[in-house]
């Protein structure tokens, strides 16, 4: 009997996941027709045309002298570089690359499911899956050529299979576990620190074997391995990607808002044209935007410590400044806000004994912290769309349980059994004597006998709906 209720407790798990799946294709497919980006932009155009050009990853282009990228994260280009192999037309070519993007959303929105099973009941999972389904920003993510559906959906297989190390702590789990935390460094290199705050997590919380964390440190390394080993042979160190320094300097220099600014002045210009036309230019000038955004920082602490917190309440609920044609739309700041204060509520209520959660909420003031050090553009809060979706789970759940409670029944397992809470019991009192003084007050206002003849009258209409059905 045990057997037969797991499998069709399965069954029905499989089934929900397909379904949540294709409603979310379905309902991004129209985002993606009429909302979606018509044309590759910007740094994405240059990187996917010097690499169907020339075979190299480059951004910059001096004279005929390609320099290597060294500026944007690469697996995004590679991305949507691989899709060029399909030799299409301009526009079905855009189109097949946002429609891969509606099925890795879509995926993802399933496998959240998953998680979300992890902590609660199917409703409140189902719940919360919807809810991520249908957030106008995730929706609307979809329809753009940027990297955040790509890091998102991996981001979701990331928090997966960390529960499943954590649950199983088998090969399989750990190696896709390391080969998603390799693709995600490889998408920002922020997840560089989200990694070892994970295997730390790991070790010290869940007694995760130091043989484990160091296969997932070597899967790791081994997955982004190709790329740090180009840019070693091409700029003579290892790392990811450049622009920390630039990036410092667009939210923390005279003209920066929340969402930073990259007007640069006479002075910093001059300092800029006289770096040497050479591999390292995109090196040398990330440490003059680094050096630039010190000096603004020594100069005014005050001002740009104000802007960090500034920071900090804008990733956390909207920013009241934003210079986004579209951000103060209904459907994108209410819905934005409200999670940003149901989440937080989720935190506070969350159970500190629980790992699993504690371990989210980490995670998830990691972002705050790191992000808003830097610029906070609109699109960034879906990194933590799904962490706070989560957290206002366990709100939800919560306020379910102050006033409904069920276990199962001691004559058949299969069966659950509702009671009301003693607050439960208590809204139904007041609600019932609120009924009693309706009913009271309704027979002064129209009399007795009209309230009998009223009454009278609806019974006979239900008596000949229920013929009628």
């Amino acid at each position: 009997m045990y057997l037969n209720n797991y499998q069709y407790s399965q069954k029905k798990e499989t089934f929900t996941i397909i379904l949540l799946i294709l409603f979310s294709v379905l309902i991004r497919i129209p985002v993606i027709l009429f909302f979606g980006d018509a044309n590759l932009e910007n740094e994405w155009r240059i990187l996917v045309n010097n690499l169907v050009e020339h075979g190299t990853l480059a951004l910059k282009n001096f004279d005929g002298l390609l320099l290597p990228n060294l500026w944007m994260p690469p697996l995004y280009a590679y991305y949507i570089y691989f899709f060029t192999f399909f030799e299409l037309e301009h526009q079905n070519y855009i189109l097949l690359i946002l429609s891969s993007q509606v099925l890795l959303s879509s995926i993802s929105v399933g496998v959240f499911y998953k998680i979300n099973k992890l902590f609660f009941s199917n409703r409140i999972s189902l719940y919360n899956s919807l809810l991520f389904s249908l957030f106008p920003l995730h929706m609307y993510a979809s329809g753009q050529i940027s990297s955040v559906s790509l890091h998102i959906f991996l981001a979701i297989l990331f928090y997966y299979y960390f529960f499943k190390i954590v649950n199983k702590g088998n090969f399989p789990s750990i190696f896709l576990f390391s080969f998603i935390v390799g693709l995600l460094i490889l998408t920002r290199r922020e997840f560089i620190g989200i990694f070892v705050l994970s295997s730390s997590y790991l070790f010290i919380f869940f007694r995760i074997s130091i043989k484990k964390i160091l296969l997932i440190a070597l899967i790791t390394l081994i997955t982004t391995s190709p790329y740090l080993i180009r840019n070693f042979l091409i700029f003579e160190k290892v790392t990811i990607q450049a622009g920390f320094g630039f990036n410092v300097w667009k939210s923390n220099n005279p003209n920066s808002k929340v969402e930073g600014s990259t007007l640069i002045d006479d002075n910093l210009q001059k300092q800029i044209d006289k770096i040497p036309k050479d591999k390292f230019y995109r090196i040398n000038e990330d440490k003059i935007f680094l050096g630039q955004a010190i000096e603004y920082i020594k100069k005014e602490p005050k001002r740009y410590l104000i802007l960090y917190f500034k920071k900090v309440a804008s990733f956390l609920f909207i920013n009241i400044d934003s210079s986004q044609p579209l951000y103060y739309n209904a459907l994108h700041y209410l819905p934005v806000l409200l999670l940003g204060l149901t989440s937080l509520i989720g935190i506070i209520l969350s159970d500190k004994k629980s790992y699993q959660l504690n371990y989210l909420i980490l995670i998830f003031f990691f972002y705050i912290i790191i992000f808003s050090a830097f610029a906070i553009l609109p699109r960034y809060k879906l990194y933590i769309i799904p962490l706070q979706i989560i957290f206002t789970g366990v709100f939800l759940d919560y306020i379910k349980n102050k006033f409904v409670k069920r276990k199962t029944s001691e004559m058949d397992s299969r069966i659950w059994e509702i009671f009301l809470t003693s607050k439960g019991e208590k809204i139904i009192n007041k609600l019932m004597e609120k009924i009693d003084q309706y009913e009271n007050s309704f027979e002064d206002a129209i009399g007795k006998k009209h309230g009998r003849e009223l009454i009278k009258n609806l019974n006979s209409i239900f008596e000949t709906t229920d013929l009628i059905t």
